[in-house]
């Protein structure tokens, strides 16, 4: 996983591997009796290493996506999500059609399913690609983006930190996107072994545990503006 998205995938103060997504790894772990490693790997070096066999499996809050599937198999849903945006408190944007416009500039975090939307999506505004979370964001409050495209969670944060230079935008302008876990094309014996697991952890609370210990107030949130939590009970996907 690439440890820069908390509180799924980030560090404590030791610099040791912590959050949403550690605590669902080493779970699956004890699920299969086989310690599990925390290896922190670049967002764009995630699918590779499953590829190589760097790693076993990717859990990185990735977005179920057919270019993704060309390259890995993905495990059933476990979460689910939506695309927000963040703007510049004094702009005059209010939806994704006032985005697409000559002269405006969207910010995205390469690889990210707020950069695939962008791709398939906006044919006018520029495109501005960057590393991490945190470059896309200084992009817009520094005025040199007039947005930044991620989903819910990350937006309301983010607005939340800066409330005085953005505006959060949350009208949907694309259905539900799911994430799932990625193993190694054809590795049927780890996917079963994970498919089990989710529908286990769903079954004896995990996932309501694991809101608790680090989305306590995020969930208040999104309950009160009538969003769907991304823990979902999904067995049916």
């Amino acid at each position: 996983m690439e440890l820069a998205y908390p509180p799924f995938e980030t560090k404590d103060e030791q610099g040791n591997p912590t959050g949403v997504s550690v605590d669902f790894a080493k779970a699956f772990g004890e699920h299969v009796g086989r310690e599990v490693v925390i290896e922190n790997i670049s967002w764009d070096g995630l699918i590779p290493a499953v590829q190589t066999q760097q790693v076993d499996f990717v859990v990185s809050s990735m977005t179920i996506k057919e270019e993704r599937l060309e390259k890995v198999d993905f495990s059933k849903p476990y979460a689910k999500a939506l695309l927000a945006m963040l703007v510049k408190k004094d702009s005059d944007i209010q939806s994704m059609k006032d985005f697409d416009q000559p002269g405006r500039s969207i910010a995205v975090k390469i690889g990210s399913s707020g950069h695939m939307y962008a791709q398939n999506n906006l044919q006018s505004a520029e495109i501005i690609a960057l590393p991490d979370e945190s470059a896309c964001v200084t992009e817009v409050t520094q005025g040199k983006a007039d947005g930044f495209i991620y989903d819910q969670l990350t937006i309301y944060r983010n607005n939340k930190e800066h409330p005085d230079t953005t505006r959060a935008i949350f009208i949907p302008f694309q259905d539900v996107e799911y994430w799932g876990v990625a193993v190694k094309k054809g590795n049927e014996e780890l996917l079963n072994q994970m498919n089990g697991f989710i529908d286990e952890f769903y079954a004896d609370g995990g996932f309501d545990r694991i809101t608790e210990k680090y989305l306590k107030e995020e969930k208040e949130v999104f309950d009160e503006l009538g969003f769907e939590w991304f823990f979902s009970d999904l067995n049916e996907q």
